[in-house]
């Protein structure tokens, strides 16, 4: 695939992309996690839909991103929200924040683009004893004949290298990331939403997707577009859309008892 670049996606993703809603939050107080005065670093926080959902709870939140762009587009969407939130040109492997200055550290929709290894390590870091990691994604279902499936379909004839389709959003393999990495308390869940989509917006989505704008060129983009629009006039007239997403959580804790750099056992 194309060097995968989202400062490309900048208007359409802050303009076009649904954020997670809500209810994510409601599940994640349910397990004490985030809350007023609580220290979040949210890693990959693009344009920050996670880090305003923690900071519209209390939360004061630091978001980690290396495309400048989305977090400017962050700063403007914040202030719409009426929330503050930090935010810091980097990686997600190496973020230049204090050691154990975090009860939460989140990561949404963006893990499978860090280097798992050394991503666990700074989460492990970065947490205070006893903190939380929270991984979460809100992922498009294709199911057979739906407009997802339609719309990855003609994203893999304009980039047959793009990797991301056929998705359950599920994603057990960060279980496993979190467990190599001496987290505890692991645990999962997952609930099933409708995101309703006008066709402009569906096509402004699709184009700030990482098989798209993200790694086409503008030409290539535009063709794309004018494409997608056509197939949706055609094949799915209804408007607006009634999208089916997965939300995908799983949470861990740092224990209590361990320093900040200290791995779990290996197998035996």
């Amino acid at each position: 695939m194309n060097t995968i670049d989202f400062g490309r996606t900048a208007d359409d993703y802050s303009r076009h992309r649904a954020g997670f809603p809500d209810e994510l939050m409601d599940r994640l107080a349910a397990l004490g996690i985030g809350g007023p005065g609580r220290d979040v670093v949210d890693l990959g926080t693009g344009t920050g839909s996670l880090a305003r959902l923690f900071a519209l709870r209390g939360g004061a939140v630091t978001g980690v991103d290396p495309a400048t762009a989305l977090l400017d587009k962050a700063r403007l969407l914040d202030a719409r929200a009426g929330v503050e939130v930090r935010y810091v040109a980097g990686a997600a492997e190496g973020t230049g924040l204090p050691d154990e200055s975090a009860d939460v550290v989140s990561a949404g929709q963006c893990w499978h683009w860090f280097r798992a290894a050394e991503a666990t390590a700074e989460v492990r870091r970065l947490l205070r004893p006893g903190g939380h990691v929270v991984i979460a994604h809100f992922d498009w279902l294709p199911v057979p004949g739906n407009v997802v499936a339609a719309t990855e379909a003609l994203i893999l004839r304009h980039n047959p290298a793009w990797a991301l389709a056929g998705g359950t959003g599920l994603h057990p393999r960060w279980l496993t990331d979190l467990r190599q990495g001496g987290f505890t308390g692991i645990e999962t869940f997952s609930f099933d939403l409708d995101v309703p989509y006008s066709h402009l917006d569906w096509v402004g989505r699709i184009r700030a997707s990482a098989g798209v704008a993200a790694s086409l060129d503008p030409a290539a983009v535009g063709v794309f577009s004018a494409e997608l629009t056509a197939l949706l006039a055609d094949r799915f007239p209804g408007d607006p859309l009634e999208v089916p997403h997965r939300v995908w959580a799983v949470t861990a804790r740092r224990p209590a008892g361990s320093a900040a750099g200290q791995s779990g056992p290996g197998p035996a």
